[in-house]
Protein backbone atom coordinates (compact mmCIF):
# COMPACT_ATOMS: atom_id res chain seq x y z
CA UNK A 1 0.00 0.00 0.00
CA UNK A 2 1.27 3.32 -0.98
CA UNK A 3 1.58 6.27 1.79
CA UNK A 4 -0.70 8.50 0.23
CA UNK A 5 -3.45 5.52 0.74
CA UNK A 6 -1.91 4.99 4.20
CA UNK A 7 -2.63 8.60 5.10
CA UNK A 8 -6.37 8.41 3.71
CA UNK A 9 -6.50 5.04 5.62
CA UNK A 10 -5.61 6.69 8.98
CA UNK A 11 -7.88 10.24 8.27
CA UNK A 12 -10.45 8.20 7.54
CA UNK A 13 -11.67 9.89 4.51
CA UNK A 14 -11.77 6.67 2.80
CA UNK A 15 -15.55 4.88 3.61
CA UNK A 16 -14.58 2.16 6.12
CA UNK A 17 -15.51 -0.90 3.57
CA UNK A 18 -12.80 0.44 1.08
CA UNK A 19 -10.16 0.54 4.08
CA UNK A 20 -11.14 -2.45 5.03
CA UNK A 21 -10.78 -4.20 1.67
CA UNK A 22 -7.42 -2.44 1.68
CA UNK A 23 -6.01 -3.23 4.78
CA UNK A 24 -7.47 -6.91 3.75
CA UNK A 25 -5.28 -7.23 0.50
CA UNK A 26 -8.14 -7.34 -1.86
CA UNK A 27 -7.93 -5.72 -5.35
CA UNK A 28 -9.73 -2.55 -5.49
CA UNK A 29 -10.30 -0.86 -8.72
CA UNK A 30 -10.82 3.08 -9.15
CA UNK A 31 -9.53 4.86 -5.92
CA UNK A 32 -6.54 6.55 -7.75
CA UNK A 33 -7.17 5.31 -11.01
CA UNK A 34 -5.12 1.91 -10.65
CA UNK A 35 -5.48 -1.09 -9.20
CA UNK A 36 -3.96 -1.69 -5.71
CA UNK A 37 -1.61 -5.18 -6.18
CA UNK A 38 -2.60 -7.80 -3.27
CA UNK A 39 -0.91 -10.13 -1.04
CA UNK A 40 -1.92 -12.66 1.48
CA UNK A 41 -2.96 -11.51 5.18
CA UNK A 42 -0.92 -14.91 6.05
CA UNK A 43 2.27 -14.10 7.59
CA UNK A 44 5.54 -14.48 5.14
CA UNK A 45 6.14 -18.26 5.43
CA UNK A 46 2.77 -19.29 7.36
CA UNK A 47 0.54 -22.11 5.90
CA UNK A 48 -2.35 -20.41 4.01
CA UNK A 49 -5.83 -21.25 5.42
CA UNK A 50 -9.13 -21.31 3.78
CA UNK A 51 -10.03 -17.78 4.85
CA UNK A 52 -6.83 -16.50 2.90
CA UNK A 53 -8.10 -18.63 -0.25
CA UNK A 54 -12.01 -16.43 0.06
CA UNK A 55 -10.54 -13.63 1.37
CA UNK A 56 -7.95 -13.44 -2.07
CA UNK A 57 -10.53 -14.28 -4.18
CA UNK A 58 -13.60 -11.98 -2.58
CA UNK A 59 -15.99 -15.04 -1.60
CA UNK A 60 -17.64 -15.97 1.32
CA UNK A 61 -15.29 -18.75 3.00
CA UNK A 62 -17.79 -21.61 2.72
CA UNK A 63 -18.24 -20.92 -0.77
CA UNK A 64 -14.54 -21.17 -1.24
CA UNK A 65 -14.99 -24.70 0.69
CA UNK A 66 -17.73 -25.37 -1.54
CA UNK A 67 -15.13 -24.61 -4.56
CA UNK A 68 -12.24 -26.28 -3.64
CA UNK A 69 -13.95 -29.74 -2.80
CA UNK A 70 -14.97 -31.86 -6.24
CA UNK A 71 -17.60 -33.45 -4.98
CA UNK A 72 -19.20 -29.82 -4.34
CA UNK A 73 -17.66 -27.67 -6.59
CA UNK A 74 -20.71 -28.29 -9.48
CA UNK A 75 -22.72 -25.94 -6.76
CA UNK A 76 -20.76 -22.66 -7.41
CA UNK A 77 -20.56 -20.60 -10.27
CA UNK A 78 -17.79 -21.88 -12.50
CA UNK A 79 -16.15 -18.55 -13.12
CA UNK A 80 -16.80 -18.56 -8.97
CA UNK A 81 -15.06 -21.85 -8.70
CA UNK A 82 -12.02 -21.09 -11.15
CA UNK A 83 -11.44 -17.35 -9.11
CA UNK A 84 -10.89 -19.68 -5.98
CA UNK A 85 -8.76 -22.39 -7.39
CA UNK A 86 -6.52 -19.53 -8.73
CA UNK A 87 -6.71 -18.11 -5.65
CA UNK A 88 -5.70 -21.71 -3.60
CA UNK A 89 -2.95 -21.92 -6.05
CA UNK A 90 -1.65 -18.41 -5.91
CA UNK A 91 -1.44 -18.68 -2.39
CA UNK A 92 -0.20 -22.60 -2.00
CA UNK A 93 -3.02 -23.65 -0.17
CA UNK A 94 -3.62 -27.39 1.13
CA UNK A 95 -6.35 -28.33 2.50
CA UNK A 96 -6.22 -29.39 6.41
CA UNK A 97 -7.48 -33.33 6.35
CA UNK A 98 -7.93 -33.08 10.80
CA UNK A 99 -9.63 -29.49 10.62
CA UNK A 100 -12.25 -31.10 7.72
CA UNK A 101 -12.45 -33.97 9.36
CA UNK A 102 -13.48 -32.60 12.66
CA UNK A 103 -16.04 -31.06 11.05
CA UNK A 104 -17.66 -33.73 8.88
CA UNK A 105 -16.67 -36.85 11.34
CA UNK A 106 -14.80 -38.19 9.02
CA UNK A 107 -10.76 -38.97 8.78
CA UNK A 108 -10.75 -38.80 4.67
CA UNK A 109 -8.53 -41.86 4.27
CA UNK A 110 -9.41 -45.11 3.04
CA UNK A 111 -7.95 -48.66 3.42
CA UNK A 112 -6.31 -50.38 0.48
CA UNK A 113 -5.92 -53.98 1.43
CA UNK A 114 -3.32 -55.90 -0.99
CA UNK A 115 -2.92 -59.54 -1.39
CA UNK A 116 0.85 -59.07 -3.22
CA UNK A 117 2.21 -55.68 -4.27
CA UNK A 118 5.00 -57.54 -6.12
CA UNK A 119 2.48 -58.74 -8.74
CA UNK A 120 2.36 -56.82 -11.45
CA UNK A 121 -1.30 -56.50 -11.64
CA UNK A 122 -1.90 -54.72 -8.55
CA UNK A 123 0.40 -51.14 -9.29
CA UNK A 124 -2.03 -50.42 -11.68
CA UNK A 125 -5.30 -51.15 -9.79
CA UNK A 126 -3.39 -49.44 -6.56
CA UNK A 127 -2.39 -46.05 -9.09
CA UNK A 128 -6.40 -46.15 -10.12
CA UNK A 129 -7.70 -46.21 -6.77
CA UNK A 130 -4.89 -43.51 -5.60
CA UNK A 131 -5.80 -41.05 -8.37
CA UNK A 132 -9.49 -41.19 -8.20
CA UNK A 133 -9.74 -40.71 -4.45
CA UNK A 134 -7.62 -38.04 -4.20
CA UNK A 135 -9.54 -36.14 -6.66
CA UNK A 136 -12.58 -36.40 -4.14
CA UNK A 137 -9.60 -35.20 -1.45
CA UNK A 138 -9.66 -38.95 0.30
CA UNK A 139 -5.84 -40.50 1.38
CA UNK A 140 -5.31 -44.05 0.49
CA UNK A 141 -3.33 -45.95 3.06
CA UNK A 142 -2.18 -49.18 1.80
CA UNK A 143 -1.54 -52.49 3.37
CA UNK A 144 0.09 -55.28 1.70
CA UNK A 145 -1.04 -58.64 3.45
CA UNK A 146 1.54 -61.21 1.54
CA UNK A 147 -1.44 -63.18 0.54
CA UNK A 148 -1.95 -64.36 4.15
CA UNK A 149 -5.21 -64.67 5.59
CA UNK A 150 -4.08 -63.66 9.30
CA UNK A 151 -2.30 -61.04 8.57
CA UNK A 152 -5.11 -59.65 6.60
CA UNK A 153 -7.28 -59.53 9.36
CA UNK A 154 -4.97 -57.50 11.49
CA UNK A 155 -4.08 -54.94 8.35
CA UNK A 156 -8.20 -54.83 8.67
CA UNK A 157 -8.30 -54.18 12.66
CA UNK A 158 -5.16 -51.39 11.99
CA UNK A 159 -6.50 -49.87 10.03
CA UNK A 160 -10.17 -49.73 10.95
CA UNK A 161 -7.92 -47.95 14.29
CA UNK A 162 -6.55 -45.49 11.93
CA UNK A 163 -10.18 -44.45 11.65
CA UNK A 164 -10.18 -45.21 8.17
CA UNK A 165 -13.55 -44.14 6.35
CA UNK A 166 -13.98 -47.00 4.02
CA UNK A 167 -12.81 -49.88 2.67
CA UNK A 168 -11.20 -50.98 -0.79
CA UNK A 169 -9.44 -54.62 -0.62
CA UNK A 170 -8.17 -56.62 -3.43
CA UNK A 171 -8.14 -60.09 -0.86
CA UNK A 172 -11.57 -61.37 -1.02
CA UNK A 173 -12.05 -65.23 -0.90
CA UNK A 174 -14.48 -67.38 -2.61
CA UNK A 175 -15.62 -68.55 1.34
CA UNK A 176 -16.95 -64.96 2.52
CA UNK A 177 -16.02 -65.93 6.31
CA UNK A 178 -12.95 -63.20 6.96
CA UNK A 179 -15.11 -60.67 5.11
CA UNK A 180 -17.96 -61.82 6.91
CA UNK A 181 -15.21 -60.23 10.29
CA UNK A 182 -14.74 -57.43 8.20
CA UNK A 183 -18.03 -56.53 7.76
CA UNK A 184 -18.43 -56.26 11.85
CA UNK A 185 -15.75 -53.70 11.54
CA UNK A 186 -19.05 -51.42 10.16
CA UNK A 187 -17.45 -49.60 7.25
CA UNK A 188 -18.28 -49.89 3.42
CA UNK A 189 -16.19 -52.28 1.39
CA UNK A 190 -15.53 -52.49 -2.25
CA UNK A 191 -13.67 -55.40 -3.49
CA UNK A 192 -11.75 -55.60 -6.42
CA UNK A 193 -9.88 -58.31 -8.80
CA UNK A 194 -11.95 -60.79 -7.00
CA UNK A 195 -15.39 -61.00 -5.46
CA UNK A 196 -17.81 -63.34 -3.42
CA UNK A 197 -20.00 -65.30 -5.25
CA UNK A 198 -23.12 -64.46 -3.23
CA UNK A 199 -22.58 -60.54 -4.96
CA UNK A 200 -22.81 -59.34 -0.89
CA UNK A 201 -20.37 -56.99 -1.62
CA UNK A 202 -19.58 -54.30 -4.23
CA UNK A 203 -17.10 -55.16 -6.61
CA UNK A 204 -15.41 -54.02 -9.56
CA UNK A 205 -13.48 -57.29 -11.62
CA UNK A 206 -12.29 -58.49 -14.85
CA UNK A 207 -15.33 -60.58 -16.66
CA UNK A 208 -12.95 -64.18 -15.94
CA UNK A 209 -15.31 -66.29 -17.90
CA UNK A 210 -15.34 -64.58 -20.76
CA UNK A 211 -11.41 -63.65 -21.02
CA UNK A 212 -10.63 -67.35 -20.73
CA UNK A 213 -13.24 -67.51 -23.72
CA UNK A 214 -11.55 -65.53 -25.48
CA UNK A 215 -7.84 -67.56 -25.52
CA UNK A 216 -9.63 -70.91 -25.57
CA UNK A 217 -11.35 -69.68 -29.32
CA UNK A 218 -8.21 -67.98 -30.20
CA UNK A 219 -6.20 -71.31 -29.65
CA UNK A 220 -9.24 -73.33 -31.77
CA UNK A 221 -8.86 -70.87 -34.12
CA UNK A 222 -5.29 -71.54 -34.98
CA UNK A 223 -6.14 -75.44 -34.92
CA UNK A 224 -5.42 -76.60 -31.40
CA UNK A 225 -7.70 -79.69 -30.26
CA UNK A 226 -5.41 -80.82 -27.05
CA UNK A 227 -5.06 -77.71 -24.88
CA UNK A 228 -4.21 -77.67 -21.16
CA UNK A 229 -5.49 -74.95 -18.48
CA UNK A 230 -2.80 -74.18 -15.52
CA UNK A 231 -6.07 -73.15 -13.15
CA UNK A 232 -5.56 -70.74 -10.16
CA UNK A 233 -6.11 -71.42 -6.94
CA UNK A 234 -9.76 -72.71 -6.97
CA UNK A 235 -10.70 -70.59 -3.40
CA UNK A 236 -10.36 -66.86 -5.23
CA UNK A 237 -12.57 -66.35 -7.28
CA UNK A 238 -10.34 -65.80 -10.55
CA UNK A 239 -9.05 -69.05 -10.16
CA UNK A 240 -12.71 -70.21 -10.40
CA UNK A 241 -14.25 -68.30 -12.57
CA UNK A 242 -11.07 -68.54 -15.30
CA UNK A 243 -11.36 -72.83 -14.81
CA UNK A 244 -15.00 -72.49 -15.38
CA UNK A 245 -14.78 -70.35 -18.28
CA UNK A 246 -11.97 -72.71 -19.69
CA UNK A 247 -14.33 -75.77 -19.12
CA UNK A 248 -17.32 -73.87 -20.68
CA UNK A 249 -15.39 -72.68 -23.64
CA UNK A 250 -13.40 -76.40 -24.39
CA UNK A 251 -17.18 -77.61 -24.51
CA UNK A 252 -18.62 -74.61 -26.75
CA UNK A 253 -15.84 -75.99 -29.26
CA UNK A 254 -16.98 -79.11 -29.58
CA UNK A 255 -14.08 -80.70 -27.64
CA UNK A 256 -13.86 -82.86 -24.70
CA UNK A 257 -12.48 -81.54 -21.65
CA UNK A 258 -9.21 -83.94 -20.43
CA UNK A 259 -9.39 -83.70 -16.26
CA UNK A 260 -5.24 -84.80 -16.64
CA UNK A 261 -4.83 -81.35 -18.66
CA UNK A 262 -6.48 -78.84 -15.68
CA UNK A 263 -3.95 -79.06 -12.95
CA UNK A 264 -4.74 -76.56 -10.13
CA UNK A 265 -2.25 -74.06 -8.91
CA UNK A 266 -1.56 -72.92 -5.02
CA UNK A 267 -1.16 -69.59 -5.95
CA UNK A 268 -0.90 -67.40 -9.15
CA UNK A 269 2.65 -67.38 -8.61
CA UNK A 270 5.48 -67.55 -11.83
CA UNK A 271 7.08 -70.79 -9.69
CA UNK A 272 3.51 -72.93 -9.72
CA UNK A 273 3.55 -72.26 -13.62
CA UNK A 274 6.81 -73.77 -14.02
CA UNK A 275 6.00 -76.72 -11.81
CA UNK A 276 2.76 -77.69 -12.91
CA UNK A 277 3.85 -76.70 -17.01
CA UNK A 278 6.69 -79.14 -15.61
CA UNK A 279 4.67 -81.84 -14.54
CA UNK A 280 2.05 -81.96 -17.54
CA UNK A 281 5.04 -81.93 -20.00
CA UNK A 282 7.33 -85.02 -17.66
CA UNK A 283 3.95 -86.85 -17.85
CA UNK A 284 3.88 -87.69 -21.40
CA UNK A 285 0.18 -86.06 -21.82
CA UNK A 286 -0.55 -85.27 -25.42
CA UNK A 287 -1.08 -80.95 -25.59
CA UNK A 288 -0.03 -78.59 -28.09
CA UNK A 289 -1.63 -75.39 -26.17
CA UNK A 290 -1.66 -74.03 -22.84
CA UNK A 291 -4.19 -71.52 -21.54
CA UNK A 292 -2.32 -70.28 -18.27
CA UNK A 293 -4.12 -68.73 -15.35
CA UNK A 294 -2.29 -65.43 -15.57
CA UNK A 295 0.72 -63.90 -16.93
CA UNK A 296 3.04 -65.23 -14.21
CA UNK A 297 2.06 -68.78 -14.45
CA UNK A 298 2.72 -68.05 -18.32
CA UNK A 299 6.23 -67.19 -17.55
CA UNK A 300 6.82 -69.92 -15.27
CA UNK A 301 6.05 -72.25 -18.70
CA UNK A 302 8.64 -70.31 -20.14
CA UNK A 303 11.00 -71.63 -17.61
CA UNK A 304 9.69 -75.48 -17.96
CA UNK A 305 10.31 -75.29 -21.85
CA UNK A 306 13.78 -74.07 -21.52
CA UNK A 307 15.10 -76.47 -18.69
CA UNK A 308 13.60 -79.23 -21.26
CA UNK A 309 14.53 -77.65 -24.53
CA UNK A 310 10.84 -77.13 -25.91
CA UNK A 311 10.14 -74.46 -28.22
CA UNK A 312 7.53 -71.85 -27.80
CA UNK A 313 5.03 -71.75 -30.20
CA UNK A 314 6.60 -74.55 -32.57
CA UNK A 315 6.30 -77.25 -29.77
CA UNK A 316 3.48 -75.67 -27.21
CA UNK A 317 1.93 -72.36 -27.68
CA UNK A 318 0.93 -70.10 -24.40
CA UNK A 319 -2.08 -67.65 -23.79
CA UNK A 320 -1.74 -65.90 -20.50
CA UNK A 321 -3.94 -63.44 -18.53
CA UNK A 322 -4.04 -59.58 -17.49
CA UNK A 323 -1.43 -58.67 -19.72
CA UNK A 324 0.82 -57.36 -17.05
CA UNK A 325 3.90 -54.86 -17.56
CA UNK A 326 6.52 -55.75 -19.89
CA UNK A 327 4.50 -58.97 -20.98
CA UNK A 328 6.04 -57.83 -24.45
CA UNK A 329 9.02 -58.42 -23.36
CA UNK A 330 8.59 -62.00 -22.50
CA UNK A 331 10.54 -64.30 -25.27
CA UNK A 332 8.62 -64.86 -27.25
CA UNK A 333 5.87 -61.87 -26.25
CA UNK A 334 3.41 -63.51 -24.44
CA UNK A 335 -0.31 -63.33 -25.85
CA UNK A 336 -2.87 -62.59 -23.18
CA UNK A 337 -6.19 -61.38 -22.29
CA UNK A 338 -6.06 -57.85 -21.33
CA UNK A 339 -7.81 -56.47 -18.53
CA UNK A 340 -8.46 -52.35 -17.84
CA UNK A 341 -6.64 -52.94 -14.54
CA UNK A 342 -6.37 -49.05 -13.51
CA UNK A 343 -10.12 -49.00 -14.69
CA UNK A 344 -10.58 -51.37 -12.37
CA UNK A 345 -9.26 -48.69 -9.73
CA UNK A 346 -10.91 -45.92 -10.36
CA UNK A 347 -14.54 -47.39 -10.57
CA UNK A 348 -13.88 -49.09 -7.44
CA UNK A 349 -13.03 -45.50 -5.78
CA UNK A 350 -15.97 -44.12 -7.28
CA UNK A 351 -18.30 -46.78 -5.99
CA UNK A 352 -16.80 -46.22 -1.95
CA UNK A 353 -17.37 -42.78 -2.65
CA UNK A 354 -20.48 -42.72 -3.44
CA UNK A 355 -21.21 -45.14 -0.76
CA UNK A 356 -19.51 -42.69 1.54
CA UNK A 357 -21.54 -39.95 0.39
CA UNK A 358 -25.04 -41.59 0.74
CA UNK A 359 -24.94 -45.18 1.78
CA UNK A 360 -27.39 -46.13 -1.39
CA UNK A 361 -28.57 -49.86 -1.31
CA UNK A 362 -28.05 -49.75 -5.55
CA UNK A 363 -24.13 -49.52 -4.49
CA UNK A 364 -24.03 -51.56 -1.70
CA UNK A 365 -24.44 -55.11 -3.91
CA UNK A 366 -23.17 -53.47 -7.15
CA UNK A 367 -20.93 -55.88 -9.73
CA UNK A 368 -19.16 -54.26 -12.45
CA UNK A 369 -17.94 -56.80 -14.64
CA UNK A 370 -15.15 -54.65 -16.79
CA UNK A 371 -14.61 -56.73 -20.65
CA UNK A 372 -11.44 -58.12 -21.77
CA UNK A 373 -9.87 -58.26 -24.73
CA UNK A 374 -7.45 -60.66 -26.40
CA UNK A 375 -3.67 -59.15 -27.53
CA UNK A 376 -2.45 -61.89 -29.98
CA UNK A 377 1.66 -61.96 -29.66
CA UNK A 378 4.28 -64.14 -31.03
CA UNK A 379 3.62 -67.13 -28.03
CA UNK A 380 0.66 -69.03 -30.24
CA UNK A 381 0.65 -70.39 -33.97
CA UNK A 382 -1.05 -73.04 -35.29
CA UNK A 383 -0.15 -76.89 -34.28
CA UNK A 384 3.05 -78.73 -35.98
CA UNK A 385 2.27 -80.81 -38.42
Amino acid sequence: MTDSFRGLTRSGRLPRVLRNRLQDGIPTRGVGERAVSTTSSAAAGARATLKDVARLAGVHPGTASRALNVETRNLVNEDTARRVLSAAERLGYRPNPIARGLKTARSYTVGVVIPDLTNPLFPPIVRGIQDRLEEAAYTPLIANTENDPDRELVDFETLRARQVDGFITATARRDSSLLEKVAQLERPVVLVNRRLEGGELPAVVGDDRAGVKLAVAHLVGLGHERIAHLAGPQDLSTGYHRCEGFLEAIGDAGLEPADDLIPVGEAFVEKEGERLCGELLDSGREFTAIVAGNDLMALGCYDAFVARGVRCPDDVSVVGFNDMPFADWFNPPLTTIRIPHYEIGTRAAELLIELLADGEEAAARQQVLLEPTLVVRDSTAPPAG
